[in-house]
């Protein structure tokens, strides 16, 4: 008897080659469409939309013949995912929604809809790779990076838990995108020519401004100039330092910037709707370089800025994520207090994984870089590697 697969169609050419391996190799298959976001008043127009994607969908799933399901999740999206964001957003943090969207609502969508018509896995479009091995007798589930170096996406996966990988299958993990694109057009999906969404999971590409002001009120603030002398240099005050845990802190914390250190230039209209590193909607001119965001102060409502893409401000040696924050993939190879070790890791995606030594201590885990990263940004996630397995994750504090 063949064995059951749900496939998540998204209508983009990933899953839809995703679709067409799983009947080759042989697997009965169904397919599932979510539908997560309805209001398109916030997407920049021309963008995929639910509506258009859902058509593609249908497309591909009467030429492969396999029945469609839809699911209409955007009420849980709102609650678990939007309005998450528009928290952290508030606290001058900046969330990762593709991370939330796969933990909170896509994998889980899956799993309940395996249970209900009796499946035996289900499976997704992304460029990542699951194996499964035995230890103390007990079945593991690794989750490693995507074949292609290019689209690897095994950092949007980085939240995931065991019982939600043991049923995933990647059909297209092991293949380059140009192969997924030759299949799709050899096969006349419709999505062959489709290009690769971007912007928010399920939402597009959107006009962030516009997103963020449907629950968060514009307000008047300062744009402040740091030089580059203001910064303080975490390294060298580190090195003055005897207690290795209080270097830890010294390496791991986030600058704090006061207006006094620098010079005001112009106004913004909210502190929470910049970003580490954000160079756009500045609307700030006649500096010699382009200025960049250093660093939020959302209580005082100021942006601190700095000119040039190397100004020392836009990095940092190290980041902390608290323990509550924490979470583990395999929690079989969890740093117990007092522990540390060398691992990869990323803090964006697509980031070339970085080498850092991550320190577990009481209060949560200090990641310390071999050398400065730019952009760390406080509500991002943290991905840490061994090899080419994902093992874990945390928010940046």
């Amino acid at each position: 008897m063949k064995k059951k697969v749900i496939i998540g169609l998204s209508g983009g050419v990933d899953s839809s080659v995703a679709a067409y391996l799983l009947l080759q190799q042989g697997y009965d298959v169904e397919a599932l469409f979510m539908i997560n976001w309805k209001d398109s008043s916030v997407t920049l127009r021309g963008d995929c939309s639910w509506e258009e994607d859902i058509i593609i969908a249908k497309l591909v799933a009467k030429k492969l013949g396999i029945p469609l399901h839809i699911v209409d999740s955007s009420d849980d999206y709102m609650k678990k995912v939007a309005d998450y964001m528009f928290k952290e957003y508030e606290k001058g943090r900046t969330p990762n929604p593709d991370v939330l969207c796969n933990r909170e609502i896509k994998f889980d969508v899956f799993i309940d809809k395996v249970n209900e018509i009796g499946a035996d896995y289900f499976a997704t479009g992304h460029y990542c790779r699951k194996e499964e091995i035995t230890k103390d007798g007990k079945t593991v589930y690794r989750l490693l990076a995507g074949s292609d170096p290019n689209k690897d996406q095994s950092y949007f996966l980085c939240q995931l838990s065991q019982e939600q990988i043991k049923k995933a299958l990647f059909p297209i993990g092991d293949m380059l995108k140009p192969e997924v694109r030759r299949i799709a057009h050899e096969q006349n999906l419709a999505s062959a020519d489709k290009k690769d969404s971007q912007g928010i999971c399920f939402v597009g590409k959107v006009d962030l401004p516009t997103f963020l002001q449907q629950k968060l009120k514009p307000k008047k603030g300062e744009i402040v100039e740091i030089p580059q002398e203001r910064v303080p240099d975490e390294s060298k005050l580190a090195e003055s330092v005897a207690d290795e845990d209080e270097k830890l802190k010294i390496l791991c914390s986030d600058r704090k910037y006061k207006k006094s250190d620098g010079k005001v230039l112009s106004t913004h209209n909210g502190a929470h709707f910049f970003t580490i590193g954000q160079r756009k909607g500045l609307d700030v001119g006649g500096t010699p370089e382009p200025l960049f965001v250093i660093a939020t102060d959302i209580i005082e409502n100021i942006i601190y800025v700095g000119q040039g893409k190397k100004h020392p401000g836009l990095f940092r040696k190290g980041l902390f994520v608290p323990n509550d924050e924490i979470h583990w993939i395999r929690p079989d190879l969890q740093l117990k207090s007092g522990q540390s070790d060398e691992y990869l890791v990323r803090i964006r995606y697509r980031q070339a994984l970085q080498k850092a030594v991550m320190y577990q201590k009481d209060d949560g885990l200090y990641i310390v870089f071999d050398l400065p990263q730019r952009g760390i940004t406080s509500g991002q996630f943290a991905a840490w590697y061994k090899g080419e397995e994902l093992l874990g994750s945390g928010v940046i504090s």
